[in-house]
């Protein structure tokens, strides 16, 4: 049986090297392609008739938009509406990947956490721009919880800072673990029907309870590649927050 961690190997489609670097485009590349003319073909199907009374395709891609803009609303509040664009792409993209990944002999490229940290370092990074830029130097009184004695100031600050630069980490390890935990089960299971199955005897009569678990795990993660697409947008409203509105 195949290890369980084979189907996270990252593999050379079209090997290419620019300037001493690496640039090959590789099985994670082509899924990240694939997940891209997925959300193209979603968009242009659900925009290229629209009308008043929508059709199906124009419905659900509107109400993924108002999910978002709510979303923003609720926790950024009216600034927070032209970021609005940005946050729909990172939630539909995340989710689509992770939907993709649940296909058999597909490639999750939300399991690999240097997708998950560029995701999170380009929020961190925007995250930091739009303070600096609205709020100039008052944006590090970010660090300094409002009503703080100021002998606490010592402690609380460098925890405020290292709280802040944590979050891109935090926020990729988020989606990277789950994501891999949960695909890592389905093939254990997967790998004891099988197992259990060829094995003969009473054994072979086992096989149906792993089968059972795997199917409850893939309903399961189903649910999880949804809830950490919603996660990891919401996550980025509140960061985003932070930042505009410098709310602690």
């Amino acid at each position: 049986m195949a290890s369980p961690l084979e189907q996270f190997e990252i593999s050379r489609i079209a090997p290419l090297a620019v300037g001493g670097y690496d640039v090959s485009f590789t099985n994670a590349s082509m899924f990240m392609a694939i997940a891209l003319l997925l959300i193209l073909g979603l968009m242009w199907m659900g925009t290229r008739n629209a009308a008043l009374v929508p059709n199906r395709w124009q419905a659900a891609v509107e109400t993924l938009h108002e999910f978002i803009g709510g979303m923003v609303h609720e926790n950024i509040g009216p600034k927070g509406r032209k970021f609005v664009p940005f946050i729909f792409s990172l939630f539909i993209f995340v989710l689509v990947a992770n939907m993709i990944g649940l296909v058999p002999f597909t490639f999750t490229v939300t399991s690999h956490i240097a997708v998950t940290f560029a995701f999170a370092a380009l929020i961190f990074v925007i995250c930091i721009v739009v303070g600096v830029v609205r709020h100039g130097f008052h944006f590090l009184s970010l660090f300094v919880p409002a009503n703080t004695p100021w002998v606490l100031l010592l402690l609380i600050v460098p925890i405020e800072i290292i709280s802040f630069l944590s979050r891109p980490l935090t926020l990729a390890i988020r989606l990277f673990a789950n994501m891999t935990a949960g695909h890592i089960l389905l093939k254990v299971f997967a790998g004891f029907v099988i197992s259990l199955g060829t094995a003969g005897g009473l054994l072979a009569l086992l096989s149906p309870l792993p089968l059972v678990m795997t199917v409850a795990f893939y309903g399961l993660e189903l649910i999880v590649a949804v809830v950490q697409a919603y996660v990891f947008a919401l996550l980025t409203c509140i960061y985003l927050n932070d930042s505009i509105n410098l709310h602690h």
